[in-house]
C-alpha cells in the first residue's frame, strides 16, 4: 500500500483534494469514481513532497530563456491537438526550472476553478506581463491559441537577443572603468603616499600638480573608511531612488541622451513598440487595447508616457499620424510609414516594418558599438595615465634637471 494525495470534483461539481492509501494510481482512481468523486490528479506522496520541495526553488529567477521554452513549447502542443491542460501537466513535469514549475501548477489550479488561462496568468504578473496576458486573451476568444504562442516566442526571441547583444556590447567599457576606478584607488592609497615620503627628504617646492595629487590621496588614506561608507550610502540611495516611479523616469530619460548609447536604447525601446504594436494589431486587439499593453514593455517609463499620450490623443479622435509626432520620439521616416499605414488600412503590416528597420538599426549600432566607445576610452585612459605620470615624475624630472645643472 502507498500513499496518495488526490484532486477531484464531487457530484456538485465541487473541488476536493486529500490523501488516501492504495495500491496504485489506478485502484485510487476507481475508489473515487465509487465514491463519486471524479479524479483530477492522483500523485504520490513522495512525488508531490518533491514537488513541494520544489518550492524551494522559487527564488530561482525565471529567464527569458525559460519563457521561450514555455511558448514554444505551447505552440507545438496546441498545434499538435494536445488539450490544455494536458499541454501545461506536461510542460510541468518537463520544466528544469522550479519556479517555472510552480507557476504552472497554478495555472493548472486556476483551470481546474473554471478561469479562462489568461485569468489564471493574470495573478503571476511578474512572470506574464500584460502585453502577454493580453494576446493570450485574444487567442481564447478567437480559438487560434497556438498561433499566439508562436507570436510571442518571435517577440522574446527579438527582446532576448536585442538585451543579449547590448550586454555583451557594454561589457567592454564597464570592465574597463571598473579597472581604471581601480587603478586610481590603488595609486592614490599605496603608490603616492610611497612618493610622497620620498618627496619631503627633498626639502623643496613641489610642481602644483603633485601637491594636488598628495593632497588627494593624504585625504583618501585619512577618511578611507568614511569614503567607503559614503559610497556605499549613495549607491544604496540611488538605488533606492531608482526604484521610486519619479527616480525611473528621470533615469530612464537620462539614458535615452547619453551619448552613444542613448540612441541605442531608443531605437531599441520603439522597436519593441512597433513590434508589440503590429502583434497585437495582427492578433485583433483593438488599438487603444494594444497601445496600453504595449507601452509597458518598452522598457523604457519616458517612451511609455510618450505612448500613453499617443494612446490619450487617439481617444480624443486624433489620428495615430498626429500622435506620434507630438510623441516627439519617433523619426520622419517612420511618421510618414506610420502615415501611409493608416490611410491604407495596413497599420500592422506598416508598423511590423517600423520595427523591422529599428532593429535593423539597432543590430548595426550593437555590432559597431564596441569600435565606437574604444576611441573615447583610450581617450580617457591616456588622461589618467598622463596626469598620474606627470603628478608623480615631474618632480623627479625637476630635481634631476637641476641636479645636471648643479653639475656643469
Amino acid at each position: 500500500m502507498q500513499r496518495f494525495r488526490y484532486r477531484g470534483r464531487n457530484a456538485q461539481g465541487e473541488l476536493v483534494s486529500g490523501h488516501q492509501m492504495a495500491l496504485s494510481p489506478d485502484s485510487l482512481a476507481s475508489q473515487l469514481l465509487n465514491s463519486g468523486i471524479v479524479p483530477i490528479e492522483v500523485v504520490e506522496e513522495a512525488e508531490a513532497t518533491a514537488q513541494g520541495g520544489l518550492l524551494g526553488g522559487l527564488f530561482a529567477r525565471i529567464g527569458a530563456e525559460d519563457m521561450l521554452l514555455f511558448t514554444r513549447q505551447m505552440h507545438a502542443m496546441l498545434k499538435a491537438g494536445i488539450p490544455l491542460m494536458r499541454a501545461l501537466a506536461g510542460l510541468q513535469r518537463t520544466s528544469a526550472n522550479p519556479r517555472l514549475a510552480a507557476v504552472i501548477q497554478s495555472l493548472r489550479n486556476r483551470l481546474d476553478e473554471g478561469r479562462q488561462l489568461s485569468q489564471a496568468m493574470r495573478q503571476h504578473p511578474a512572470v506574464f506581463s500584460s502585453f502577454f496576458v493580453n494576446l493570450v486573451q485574444v487567442g481564447e476568444l478567437t480559438g487560434r491559441l497556438d498561433e499566439i504562442f508562436l507570436r510571442l516566442f518571435h517577440y522574446l526571441e527579438f527582446e532576448h537577443a536585442t538585451r543579449r547583444q547590448i550586454g555583451s556590447a557594454m561589457r567592454y567599457p564597464t570592465f574597463v572603468l571598473v579597472a581604471v576606478v581601480a587603478a586610481i584607488i590603488t595609486i592614490n592609497v599605496f603608490v603616492i603616499p610611497a612618493f610622497a615620503r620620498v618627496y619631503q627628504s627633498f626639502n623643496v617646492e613641489l610642481p602644483l600638480l603633485t601637491r594636488v595629487l598628495i593632497a588627494i590621496s593624504e585625504f583618501t588614506v585619512a577618511h578611507g573608511a568614511l569614503l567607503a561608507t559614503a559610497a556605499v550610502a549613495g549607491v544604496l540611495a540611488l538605488g533606492y531612488y531608482l526604484r521610486t516611479e519619479q527616480g525611473r523616469y528621470r533615469w530612464h530619460r537620462l539614458k535615452l541622451r547619453l551619448p552613444i548609447v542613448g540612441p541605442i536604447q531608443q531605437k531599441a525601446s520603439l522597436a519593441r513598440f512597433a513590434r508589440g504594436l503590429s502583434i497585437t494589431l495582427l492578433s485583433g486587439v483593438p488599438v487603444l487595447q494594444g497601445m496600453a499593453a504595449v507601452a509597458q514593455v518598452v522598457d523604457n517609463d519616458y517612451i511609455a508616457r510618450r505612448i500613453e499620450q499617443m494612446r490619450l490623443g487617439i481617444e480624443r479622435a486624433e489620428s495615430m499620424t498626429q500622435t506620434a509626432t507630438a510623441a516627439g520620439v519617433f523619426t520622419p521616416a517612420v511618421l510618414q510609414m506610420i502615415a501611409v499605414g493608416e490611410e491604407t488600412g495596413e497599420l500592422d503590416a506598416l508598423m511590423a516594418e517600423v520595427a523591422a528597420l529599428y532593429e535593423r538599426e539597432v543590430d548595426y549600432a550593437v555590432a559597431t558599438l564596441g569600435a565606437r566607445i574604444e576611441p573615447l576610452m583610450i581617450v580617457v585612459l591616456a588622461g589618467v595615465v598622463l596626469v598620474l605620470a606627470l603628478g608623480v615624475f615631474l618632480p623627479i624630472w625637476d630635481l634631476g634637471r637641476v641636479a645636471m645643472h648643479g653639475g656643469t
